[in-house]
């Protein structure tokens, strides 16, 4: 089968999946792309750019037999403009992510008119897929709300259509990249190395996670800490705090930008915390297991799907999803004081092995040629 891509935000967790399913896949594919940077301006008007780029791949002889289409294209338009050179080629929408539920900072103000290019691409595409139930599930909660707020046909009765043609696909990603870092790592005499390898931005929660680390401290527990993850020109203030505190313990501090320095951080750490308040699939906490460290995650959002049931709070060793802050804190404090034991490398790299193109990529396959 051929496939034609769209991606107008080539970088970061959209590239790596459209890369590793390319890389991975027994399909053909031709991969249409844009800068990942003005993500409003490729909602809105990255369609042209995308659509001129396949009429031109068209004309040179590749036809496709499906079309993948990311969250950030503006479907509808697209379609629009090379209806001529597609007619009735089946698409696929995949949501990483959507402008109706992403969180806002206290001081955003949510702009309708892209969640609204989300619906409306819902609508046209043959099989809209989400990265994960619980991402699923919040979208369409969400958009009788959205459909609501204009004066008159409001079309409620769309939700079941999209509700009909939607699944559910968990992202794919290239663990075994990591494989070949795995090392020995510091003695056990040293303290834990807990780990934040999560964007430094407000809806991971970085305050919360700081603030328990400081609670800690102060109960005279002892850890390192590895500071990693994408930065951004404005940052929370919280880092900065931190490494004036701990400067000491820090044995890393800020967004590893080589693939090889990133894996042997993830090795390296004991314990990988999440404090999220938001989070679609949770890309950072798969690659972080996958690479041997125990998860303390939120018992919401994406993660109690992603963790086996069993392992939420396995009855040997330390739970993996915690309910409060404080029930946060006393399952990281047993941890570093040696009271909780975390789960062996084996089990860990068994919660996220399925998600490796070498076997998930078959889902997908699958997906493709049901729809040619």
């Amino acid at each position: 089968m051929k496939v034609l891509a769209l991606e107008p935000w080539y970088g970061g967790s959209h590239r790596n999946f459209v890369s590793g399913l390319i890389r991975n896949s027994r399909h053909e594919y031709e991969l249409v792309t844009m800068a990942s940077r003005f993500w409003k301006w490729r909602l809105q008007g990255g369609a042209q750019t995308l659509a001129r780029k396949s009429r031109q791949l068209i004309a040179d002889g590749f036809q496709p037999d499906v079309i993948l289409a990311s969250s950030m294209v503006n479907l509808p338009a697209f379609l629009a403009l090379v209806r001529k050179e597609i007619g009735s080629v089946p698409v696929i929408y995949y949501l990483h992510e959507n402008q109706l539920t992403y969180p806002l900072s206290s001081e955003g103000k949510r702009d309708l008119s892209y969640a609204y290019i989300n619906y409306l691409s819902c609508l046209a595409a043959d099989q809209v897929v989400f990265n994960t139930e619980f991402h699923y599930k919040e979208f369409i909660r969400a958009l009788p709300g959205l459909l609501r707020v204009f004066p008159d046909y409001t079309h409620l009765h769309t939700v079941s259509e999209i509700r009909a043609k939607s699944q559910v696909m968990h992202l794919g990603m290239d663990l075994q990249a990591h494989a070949r870092y795995a090392s020995t790592g510091d003695t056990r005499d040293d303290p834990p190395i807990v780990l934040w390898n999560q964007r430094w931005e407000y809806d991971k929660n970085p305050e919360a996670f700081f603030r328990i680390m400081n609670r800690l401290d102060d109960a005279g527990c002892r850890f390192r800490l590895i500071l990693a993850g994408k930065r951004f020109e404005e940052q929370p203030s919280e880092f900065d705090v931190a490494f004036e505190r701990y400067a000491e313990r820090i044995l890393h501090y800020g967004y590893a930008e080589d693939f090889e320095e990133y894996s042997r951080l993830l090795h390296r750490a004991d314990i990988v915390v999440s404090t999220a308040v938001h989070e679609f699939f949770g890309i950072a906490m798969m690659e972080a297991i996958y690479c041997g460290c125990h998860p303390l995650l939120p018992n919401r959002l994406s993660y109690p799907e992603l963790i086996p049931e069993n392992l939420h709070k396995p009855l040997l060793h330390a739970p993996i999803l915690y309910e409060t802050e404080e029930e946060l804190f006393s399952i990281l404090k047993g941890m570093l004081t040696g009271e909780e034991h975390p789960l062996p490398t084996s089990t860990l790299r068994g919660i996220v092995d399925r998600l490796d193109w070498s076997v998930h990529v078959e889902q997908y396959d699958a997906l493709i040629e049901s729809l040619a």
